[in-house]
């Protein structure tokens, strides 16, 4: 019998371009399943496993960690997924269950976690293996393609919010409006919070309106925490952003006991007094992401009130064109990958 082949869109070596190669369709191991993939986003921290940025990466490697497909097949001691269940991985793609923020519970921060499209292969492929307790399951009505990027900048902003110590109707400042923010705008109007958007322009005040926004900051018409304090102060400003220089200078807008959240990564410090944050007892912290669990509630609240991802799609075998056209960032905010299946 003829052994049974698929796609895979693989990066070769650190900085390479990706070559589609046609290889076995592997088998899951025991605690694993199988994917049979429907759709996979293309998240900037792709650039990972495309340039070789990550500490131990063995090549070739396929990356992808927004991934939505059907259950084809079950390893042993797998009990609780059954084939033909439509499910999600995300970035949390496995811990260790013995490191100390294991046992505390804090799976996301596992010392030795995995990371599809990183740890193993991921979702710019037909097929995928992932450990069972990676998968989330869907909504029936939503759609794959919208689905992916909930399970990366989605659940990423979703879960930020609500573990944050704002309650509604708090202001809530979402710093940027790409691929990240775009969805953050939406979940903060949704939770209740009062919502300010700040971005570069004021070309953009309509969008943020249409996404939920109350209020619109132009960042380039002044001074966003002098903005902010006129709004109250936010309990939260949530940056999205990866500019040291425009988080730097949202600091100042937090109220009392503001909390200022990064999810958008930068190289450069971010520089902020220590008088500015003990004098209203202000904090500045970073959130990574969340665990399968978690993003099967980012799922179900996108499902239950609408928030969905502005996406471009593009065939599997167009992979090199879709990934350069996010990381460029002209895409219209997230870019999704579709095998046809």
């Amino acid at each position: 019998m003829a052994e049974s082949k698929a796609r895979f869109m693989q990066v070769p070596a650190a900085g390479a371009p990706f070559e589609l190669v046609t290889r076995a369709i592997p088998e899951p191991g025991p605690g694993q399943v199988r994917l049979r993939v429907q759709a996979c986003g293309i998240c900037h921290s792709d650039s990972f496993t495309k340039e070789g940025h990550f500490p131990g990466l063995v090549f070739p490697r396929v990356p992808g960690h927004e991934v939505v497909g059907l259950i084809d097949a079950v390893g042993a001691g797998v009990d609780h997924w059954k084939t033909g269940q439509r499910v999600g991985v995300g970035w949390f793609g496995g811990h260790c269950g013995k490191c100390e923020p294991c046992r505390r519970g804090d799976m996301i921060a596992c010392q030795q976690g995995s990371v599809p499209g990183i740890s193993y292969d991921g979702g710019y492929a037909d097929y995928m293996v992932a450990p069972a307790e990676a998968l989330a399951a869907l909504p029936e009505s939503l759609a794959s393609a919208e689905a992916a990027p909930l399970l990366c900048a989605g659940i990423t902003t979703f879960n930020a919010l609500r573990n944050s110590g704002a309650k509604p109707p708090d202001t809530v400042a979402v710093l940027g409006m790409g691929g990240l923010g775009h969805l953050g705008v939406q979940f903060a109007a949704k939770m209740g919070y009062n919502t300010v958007a700040i971005a570069r322009g004021a070309d953009k005040a309509k969008f943020a309106h249409e996404l939920g926004a109350h209020h619109y900051i132009d960042s380039t018409a002044g001074s966003v925490g002098d903005a902010l304090k006129k709004l109250g102060g936010a309990r939260v400003i949530l940056s999205t952003v990866t500019d040291a220089d425009a988080m730097t200078a949202a600091i100042p807008g937090l109220g009392y006991a503001g909390e200022f959240i990064m999810l958008g990564v930068s190289m450069e410090p971010v520089r902020v007094s220590p008088l500015q944050l003990i004098g209203q007892r202000q904090s500045v912290h970073g959130w990574p992401s969340g665990t399968a669990i978690e993003s099967e509630d980012t799922l179900k609240f996108s499902a239950l009130t609408g928030v969905a991802p502005l996406i471009e799609k593009y065939p599997l075998e167009k992979a090199e064109e879709a990934y350069q056209r996010m990381m460029s960032g002209k895409a219209r905010f997230r870019v999704v990958l579709e095998t046809g299946a």
